[in-house]
């Protein structure tokens, strides 16, 4: 992903990041059918993009209630 473009996309991060100075989580944007995740302490890394569907399937899993 050009550099351009990740300077330009809404970034988000969880309501739950909280603690010291916030920045120890992941920060996601949305694309066009893409999801871009990056790494909040680094984000000059670059970020890795999943499908939005395959992105929606993993939160699903995570708030799944367990057995």
């Amino acid at each position: 992903m050009r550099r351009a473009v990740i300077e330009t996309l809404c970034w988000r991060k969880s309501s739950f990041s909280g603690g010291g100075d916030g920045n120890t989580c992941v920060e996601i944007a949305r694309l066009h059918t893409r999801i871009a995740i990056r790494d909040s302490k680094d984000p000059s890394r670059g970020p890795l993009t999943v499908p939005a569907g395959s992105f929606a399937s993993l939160l699903r899993s995570l708030k799944a209630p367990t057995t």
